[in-house]
């Protein structure tokens, strides 16, 4: 009953954040004809408004909402980029936070930046190690080496984790040091929208840990099919 509970208690830590942020972005992406904008709309109006008229805004049908700071392009999903609504505004304001971070020079963002590049390689060596891990217990028929690559994986999956949750001021920066001060004090939504604009922005900071946290999911998945 204790290793039931300790493995419940694992699986709501690993599948809350995921569920909790697709259901505060689900909750308020209704379309709404009576905001101003698309997310696409305001994505562009406030790059323009800062000065970086040269940042790209873009729909992307993969990689989710993301500011790429290498091609300087803010990408947005369909449905944020064309729709009408409390989500796509926010994600919107937000993706375009950090690009504003970008161009204001923040370290904490150029730190984020390196580190995402390094979970990107991260990630590949974590996945040639655990299809070469059947393939090296074949050979060497040796179940400790096999353990010890498998070790190896959950911890530069977790790493990645890690990583998302050290920079997590980057995101709450962007979501409520900037982007929630433009749409309150410049009226971009209503007061009363304001609630439910604060609930996205914090799912949007939190998006990235989510992630993570499924990847690690989907890796403890794998692992259940090579036993």
């Amino acid at each position: 009953m204790l290793y039931l509970i300790i493995a419940l208690g694992l699986l709501a830590l690993i599948l809350g954040p995921q569920f909790w942020v697709r259901h505060v972005m689900d909750r308020h992406a209704a379309d709404r004809p009576d905001l101003p904008g698309t997310g696409g709309e305001l994505a562009r109006h406030l790059l323009d408004r800062y000065g970086l008229d040269k940042v790209v805004v873009e729909t992307t049908a993969a990689g989710g909402d993301h500011y790429d700071p290498d091609a300087r392009i803010v990408r947005l999903s369909p449905k944020n980029h064309d729709g009408r609504s409390i989500t796509a505004v926010a994600v919107a304001a937000h993706e375009v936070a950090h690009a504003i971070q970008h161009a204001q020079g923040s370290q904490l963002f150029a730190l984020r930046t390196r580190l995402a590049r390094l979970l990107g390689t991260v990630d590949k060596v974590a996945m040639v190690v655990l299809v070469a891990v059947p393939i090296v217990m074949i050979f060497t028929r040796v179940p400790a080496i096999g353990l010890f690559q498998f070790g190896a994986v959950i911890a530069l999956l977790g790493l990645g984790v890690v990583v998302h949750l050290l920079t997590l001021p980057v995101e709450f920066d962007a979501s409520f040091g900037k982007a929630l001060p433009i749409l309150d004090h410049d009226q971009y939504l209503h007061r009363d929208d304001m609630p439910a604009a604060r609930g996205v922005l914090r799912a949007a900071a939190m998006t990235y840990v989510a992630a993570s946290l499924m990847g690690l999911l989907d890796f403890l998945r794998i692992l259940r099919v090579f036993r």
